[in-house]
């Protein structure tokens, strides 16, 4: 068992907040952190892992003698005739981030005296002196202090050090039931008005939720929690100064943030974890984290306690279990760290190398966007810069090269052209996603059906031309593995030493189905007959042919105005938002399809080079929600013209809703009917209506951004063609 010492507290009624313990005696000391291994900033990148398991983490005999600690004086208190009916672990210890040496931990009684949040201010001094005389009163603990709020005792086992904090609390969750946290949290907003507590002084009342909040997270996350700590108290260690256990806590939110935002894999590097963590310290002032996994919008009270947090002065870390405690609150500590941050992101060790990855993750969160902030939001996070797109032009042209020049030069195939694809060429490309569609136009490809039957072939052998190519060009070329057996596309990630970062690729071999002689529309209808004839005289699904038709769609979206295509961006954000909420649960709609649906409720409801984004979005928002309505296409490519364009047509725009016609491919339905989820989609669209994204803020009163009056059904007659619709249009 181990040995009690008193501890010394810091926090008395204007010392500290409640739930938070003092630092204790030096964190440094025996800790064993020496052994040969450097610093921390000057640990080798793919060493991390190795530093963290050989120096960082606690024994597991350790804790477990702690465990056992921490349970006997929980017994022995509840044998003292006190009245507690529960007991819950906090702080570090109870989070299980505990770094080897010295740590902070809070042991909660949960009081049956304490029938409210105003029982407990009003009468924890009291009960906590109480508490303190049982103590005494067993000579095994005999040496705990208490001063002011705190009652603290340190745990030694074999050179681990934790200070444990011991606090009667309210128990909030058996008082109003688990399942009413809204009734929780109106109260304890309630509570804290009529007490004036300060913001966070209830959070040891919640500590049962923290437990839970931390427990959903796998072993590695914990890992790079305890990296992220010991960084923080090594910087202020050279300070000269002790670490905060609340701001410890605030780094441990924002490293969970890290990973739940960018990369929810159970197993990744270590490395590129860190710099995303450090990525976002630098962003501190802009920092606005947060989760509602314990409550929420529904609420009015809450609701408006929420806003009220989430529209002060950055940085904010809002505790996931109380909405009161903005645990990110700048103390001075910030700028400090962020100038360490900087040293480190820009260290030989953690770039030992290049590129050096990290995840693409925003330090705020696009729902809690005013809406009067939207184009900035678009600008500062979602519109790439100059050096990514020089970046992709780069990779570009070193894989065109590659497919012009050497892919087929043995070969009486030859490459009729190789065109840029998706979003870098439509100009709708993401910031921090470098990825680029090729699709490369082969004169062995002379039919649809030659495409189906050939492609696999080509992308075999462009994948082994590309494996002889960097060896002689000093390229990194990654190949993905294929789901399917027969591939219809190479997918590759790019490394040269002309380019800053990698850079994803998808090229696919397809049919020069247009032709480089064709410009008109005579050339176009032929190659739409043609692919009806097929789909219509086989299985073979229209959409297997989009790639032949890459250059309509790129213009079709390429020569809209700049403003809709940061509109399109915003879109595509929110979509991914919603695609990392529900992978691998859910099939959604493709993204094209929300691109061709954020053009057509600019078309129908604005037709303006220069518009409201809060209005455009929401207006999209709401054609999501009215899904099994949506009936859109064009006739910029295609029409009504042609009888058997237009007969297809017909049958097109007659199937079961979504129907979403690709401009460029009269056979592409990417609305798709039942075959995605949209459903899905929509109930997160009607749970979005409720965002900052649509307050506007009129005076002292704030009013819902309405959508654009946009028609759901577009039909032969609405896009000029003079035949009347069939019956169901």
């Amino acid at each position: 068992m181990g040995n009690w010492l008193g501890g010394q507290s810091s926090a008395g009624p204007s010392g500290g907040s409640l739930g938070e313990p003092s630092a204790g005696p030096s964190w440094r000391s025996s800790d064993g952190l020496s052994g040969g291994w450097p610093d921390l900033p000057a640990v080798p990148a793919h060493k991390l892992k190795d530093f963290i398991h050989a120096k960082l983490k606690p024994s597991e005999e350790c804790l477990k003698l702690i465990d056992q600690d921490v349970d006997a004086i929980s017994d022995f208190l509840r044998s003292s005739e006190l009245p507690v009916w529960g007991v819950a672990k906090g702080g570090s210890y109870g989070r299980e981030t505990v770094l080897r040496g010295y740590s902070d931990g809070t042991l909660v009684l949960f009081m049956g005296s304490f029938r409210s949040f105003r029982d407990q201010k009003e009468n924890q001094r009291e009960l906590l002196s109480v508490i303190e005389q049982r103590l005494k009163h067993h000579k095994k603990y005999s040496t705990s202090v208490s001063l002011g709020h705190t009652l603290e005792v340190l745990l030694s086992v074999h050179g681990q050090k934790i200070l444990l904090q011991v606090l009667p609390a309210f128990d909030p969750l058996s008082g109003f039931g688990e399942d009413s946290s809204s009734r929780i949290y109106w109260d304890l907003k309630s509570s804290m008005d009529q007490v004036r507590a300060a913001p966070g002084e209830f959070a040891a009342c919640f500590t049962t939720l923290q437990q839970r909040f931390f427990q959903r997270y796998p072993r590695r996350v914990k890992e790079l929690v305890l990296l992220v700590k010991h960084w923080y108290q090594e910087c202020q260690e050279k300070r000269m100064t002790s670490p905060s256990p609340g701001f410890s806590y605030a780094l441990e939110l924002l490293t969970v943030y890290a990973w739940e935002q960018g990369c929810p894999d159970e197993d990744f590097d270590i490395a590129e974890g860190v710099r995303t963590v450090l990525g976002l310290i630098k962003q501190s002032s802009e920092l606005c984290v947060y989760w509602i996994v314990n409550y929420g919008f529904d609420d009015v009270t809450v609701r408006n306690t929420l806003l009220c947090q989430l529209r002060s002065q950055r940085p904010v870390i809002l505790d996931p279990t109380d909405p009161t405690n903005n645990v990110g609150k700048d103390d001075g500590s910030w700028e400090l760290l962020t100038e360490a941050a900087e040293a480190w992101l820009d260290s030989p060790s953690l770039n030992d190398m290049s590129p050096a990855q990290c995840w693409n993750v925003l330090p705020t969160s696009l729902f809690i966007t005013p809406s009067h902030l939207l184009d900035t939001f678009i600008k500062d996070f979602l519109q790439p810069n100059e050096k990514f797109l020089e970046q992709i032009k780069k990779a570009v042209n070193i894989v065109c090269e590659f497919l012009k020049n050497n892919c087929f030069k043995d070969s009486s195939t030859k490459v009729l052209k190789a065109v840029k694809g998706g979003s870098t060429a439509k100009g709708t490309a993401l910031k921090n996603g470098s990825d680029a569609d090729i699709v490369v136009f082969l004169s062995s490809l002379k039919s649809y059906n030659s495409q189906i039957e050939e492609r696999t072939l080509f992308v075999q052998e462009i994948q082994r031309q590309l494996e002889v190519f960097r060896k002689t060009q000093e390229l990194e070329v990654e190949f993905e593995p294929s789901k399917w057996k027969a591939p219809r596309v190479l997918s590759f990630t790019l490394k040269s030493r002309i380019l800053n970062e990698s850079v994803d690729f998808d090229v696919l071999p397809a049919y020069d189905a247009l032709g480089q002689l064709y410009p008109g529309f005579t050339s176009k209808a032929k190659a739409y007959k043609d692919l009806i004839a097929l789909c219509k005289s086989s299985s073979i699904k229209g959409e297997e042919f989009s790639s032949c038709f890459t250059e309509l769609q790129c213009k079709f979206i390429k020569s809209r105005p700049t403003k809709l295509k940061s509109l399109i961006r915003l879109v595509k954000h929110w979509y991914k938002q919603c695609e990392r909420k529900m992978k691998p649960k859910a099939s959604l709609p493709p993204k094209y399809a929300l691109e061709l649906l954020t053009v057509y409720a600019w078309e129908q409801g604005s037709g303006m080079n220069d518009f409201n984004i809060a209005e455009g979005f929401r207006t999209i928002l709401d054609l999501v929600i009215k899904y099994q309505q949506l009936c859109i296409f064009w006739t910029v490519n295609y029409n009504f013209e042609d009888e058997l364009i237009r007969t297809f047509l017909l049958t097109q725009i007659q199937k079961k809703r979504p129907v979403i016609l690709d401009p460029a491919n009269p056979t592409g339905d990417v609305g798709g009917g039942d075959r995605w989820c949209w459903h899905l989609l929509a109930k997160e669209a009607n749970e979005w209506l409720s965002s900052l994204c649509f307050e506007l803020q009129s005076g002292d009163s704030w009013q819902r951004v309405q959508p654009w009056k946009v028609p759901v059904v577009q039909t032969p007659g609405s896009c000029g063609a003079h035949i009347y619709p069939t019956v169901g249009i």
